[in-house]
Parts: C-alpha cells; structure tokens; sequence
C-alpha cells in the first residue's frame, strides 16, 4: 500500500536548534510579561510601577509590553512566523522605553544587550539556515551538467 501523504523532510540540527532558541526566548518573554503585570498591578517595585502612579508615557509603554510580550511568548513557542515579528515589536518598544524615558525605573543596560544578542542569534540562524536550503537546492536538481 502506497503512502497517500507527502513525505516531509527531516528538519536539519539547525533548524532544530532553532525551534529550541525560539522557545528559548519564549520562555523569557513569558518572564517579562509577568514581570510587567506584577509592575502594573503594585506587586513589584514597592509597589512604585503601580498603573495609577506612572507616567503617561510609561503606562502606555508598560500596557502594550503586558499585553504584547506574553502574544510574542505564544507565537514563538509555536513556531510561527508572527512570534519574532511581535518578539521585535516589544524589544524595540522596550528599548525606547528604557533609553528615552530612564527616570522611572531603574536603567536596565543588561536588558538592552539581551535584545541585541538574541536579534544577533536569529538573524544567524536564519541565514544558516537559508543558506543549507540554497545548498540543498543545488544538489537535489537534476538538470545540473
């Protein structure tokens, strides 16, 4: 009896490794949106990042990175191609938070280098990866002299 469905090739180590990465980074972005609604809700900071007690612009900040970081966790454990893109979308916020309006909270540098070192590490991981597929094309064609 034939197979009925397409047969799908074995992931490379990298693209597994990948996965695990992204996961990785979903795990962390999980870390943060907690950290961020225990901020919001007066749990954290001696209850000085309370909601009512912030900024205009740090409320504003601090709700989309509680709302946006665990989306970005979900995309990412799953894999699909919106996690990095919300995971990118919370960083940069993140970053701008931090570098423009530092008096609020305390300066955060090692996070700022976090952001940088995993957009660093997936932007290598995707060109391993794009390049094994190049080389894999080349090798599978048939019509090649």
């Amino acid at each position: 009896m034939l197979h009925d469905s397409a047969h799908v090739p074995k992931p490379s180590l990298t693209e597994v490794l990948f996965g695990w990465f992204l996961r990785l980074v979903s795990a962390s972005c999980f870390w943060f949106a907690l950290n961020y609604w225990a901020m919001l809700i007066g749990f954290s900071h001696g209850g000085a990042g309370r909601f009512d007690l912030l900024a205009p612009e740090w409320r504003a900040a601090a709700t989309a990175l509680a709302v946006l970081y665990p989306v970005a966790a979900i995309g990412l454990w799953l894999l699909v191609s919106w996690g990095p893109v919300i995971w990118v979308l919370a960083a940069a916020i993140e970053t701008v938070m931090y570098e423009f309006y530092p008096g609020m909270l305390d300066a955060r540098p090692l996070l700022l280098v976090l952001h940088g070192a995993v957009a660093v590490t997936f932007v290598l991981f995707r060109a391993a990866i794009l390049w094994q597929r190049l080389r894999q094309a080349r090798q599978v064609r048939v019509d090649s002299p």
